[in-house]
Formats: structure tokens, C-alpha cells, sequence
């Protein structure tokens, strides 16, 4: 073929070009980018790249005429796709709950109580039931609604403060056995009844709240704290992962992010930082 063919074929290709074309290429582009986002730091990750690498054998085997290769490939993921959906249903049940969840606001603003006091008040309070030894699971909603745990507790719709917490969380006491839920900046719901993760590797050592605060997170979007009764150990649970042993200034660190206001990010961005952390973990 001559430079001047490509040209031509280059130029007629454009020039059958529609904005319809754009728009499919966009939306599936947009797609693509939304299932990697909500899943990068899932179980279900792993499973998506192989399943993007059969993808593109079977792509190349089409293309070279492999028909028994390209039949083999084209049942296998046809299967794959069904194995996704009955094995990782918490983890795409809280992407679409992401996807087509609501936009998260400024929950100082919201609550009417300024961002640095809820932190102040939620470290100050999980501290001293730590050193206590004093059992405790604090739920902080986010985007993904969790009414249906609701009626498993009792209504309190109060403004967070560590007397509160205390008081809740003293043994002996109605509302202790149980978890409290935080909604938009306040005690929203307490003594709620959670689901506990049922993976049979758990560690033995981890109780009761530990796997309840591993169930709400691996169903929701949630952000769990846990404090054990054992040995007052502060853990947090979130997409299904538990960290254990925070001091008072990782415990502050990580209610700042949720309370504090930030500096928007432009997704692309947010998305490359991730992907580079994903990578580097490794």
C-alpha cells in the first residue's frame, strides 16, 4: 500500500467519523474507568486483569484466525463473568451503591458542628474507653445508606461528644451491645445490630465487634471503628480490610481526612495517584 493509500483511508476514516462515535467511545470509556476505580483495591481486582488479558488473547485470536483458541476463550469468559457476580457480589454491590450513590457533602456543615470538634471529641472519648478496656463499634456513614440496620437499634439523633460515646459504650448499660451509628456529623442510631464476616481465615483472636466491623465494611462504604474489650486495641475496618493498633495521632489522622474539608481533586489525577500506590505496594 502506498503512503498516498493511507492517507486517503486515514482521511476517509475520519470523514465517516460521527459525533454518535464519540459519544459510544466516551460512555464506554467512562464505564471501563468506573468499574477499575471502585474495585483497585478490592479482592476483585485481580480477577478483572485476568479477565482483561483473556480479553485481549481472544481479541488477538480472532484476529489470527484461531477459531478453536477464540471458541475456548469466548466460553471461558462468558463463564467468567457469571463466576465475578456470584463470587465478589459485596464487592460490586458497593461499587454500583458508589456509582449511583449521592455526592458526599461537608458534614461539619451539614451536622451544624464544626469538623475539628467531632474529631476531638470522637479521639478524646475512644482513647480513654481504650485504656479502659471498654468494647466499642462506631459506624461513620458515607455515601451508601444503612437504614437497613436501623430498626435493629435505637433512635438517638444526637450531637457527638465523648460523654456520650462514654456513656453509651459503659458496660451494663441498655445501649452498649451494639453499634453506634454516625450519620452526617451525628449519633444517628445506637445498640444496631450489624452483619459479621463470615471468612473462615479470620483470625480466632478477633471478636464479636471485630467481625461485625469487617461485615458492614465489606457490604458498604462504610468507615468502622472498633475498640476491643480484651485488650482495648483501637482497629478500624474499611472495603473489607482491617488495621489494628492506632495510636491517638493515626486515630486523629484518619477521622481528620473523613471530618476535614479538602481541596477537590480532579478524578484523573486521583485515579493515577491510586493506580501508583497499587503499583508500588507490590
Amino acid at each position: 500500500m502506498h503512503f498516498d493509500d493511507i492517507i486517503y483511508a486515514i482521511g476517509n476514516g475520519f470523514a465517516q467519523f460521527r459525533f454518535q462515535d464519540l459519544l459510544d467511545i466516551l460512555i464506554i470509556a467512562f464505564i471501563v474507568y468506573k468499574i477499575i476505580d471502585v474495585s483497585i483495591n478490592t479482592r476483585a481486582y485481580q480477577l478483572l486483569k485476568g479477565l482483561g488479558l483473556l480479553l485481549v488473547i481472544m481479541l488477538l485470536s480472532t484476529l489470527f484466525n484461531l477459531y478453536t483458541v477464540s471458541y475456548l476463550l469466548n466460553t471461558l469468559l462468558v463463564s467468567g463473568i457469571v463466576i465475578v457476580f456470584v463470587l465478589f457480589q459485596p464487592e460490586l454491590r458497593r461499587g454500583l451503591a458508589h456509582i449511583g450513590g449521592r455526592f458526599k457533602l461537608n458534614l461539619a456543615g451539614r451536622s451544624g458542628t464544626d469538623g475539628s470538634k467531632i474529631v476531638k471529641e470522637m479521639t478524646n472519648s475512644l482513647i480513654r474507653l481504650s485504656k479502659r478496656k471498654v468494647g466499642a463499634l462506631i459506624v461513620i456513614e458515607r455515601d451508601q445508606r444503612l437504614d437497613e440496620y436501623l430498626p435493629t437499634g435505637t433512635c438517638v439523633d444526637a450531637q457527638i461528644s465523648g460523654a456520650l460515646i462514654e456513656n453509651i459504650f459503659e458496660p451494663n448499660t441498655p445501649l452498649h451491645d451494639g453499634a453506634v451509628i454516625i450519620r452526617d456529623g451525628r449519633i444517628h442510631y445506637a445498640a444496631c445490630v450489624l452483619p459479621l464476616f463470615n471468612d473462615p481465615n479470620i483470625s480466632r483472636e478477633l471478636g464479636t465487634r471485630h467481625r461485625a466491623a469487617l461485615g458492614i465494611s465489606s457490604v458498604s462504604d462504610c468507615l468502622t471503628l472498633v475498640v476491643s474489650e480484651e485488650t482495648g486495641v483501637i482497629s478500624y475496618a474499611e472495603n473489607g480490610k482491617l488495621t489494628r493498633y492506632l495510636d491517638k495521632a493515626a486515630l486523629t489522622e484518619l477521622l481528620e481526612k473523613e471530618y476535614t474539608p479538602a481541596e477537590p481533586e480532579k478524578p484523573l489525577a486521583t485515579f493515577a495517584k491510586r493506580i501508583f500506590k497499587n503499583a508500588k505496594s507490590k
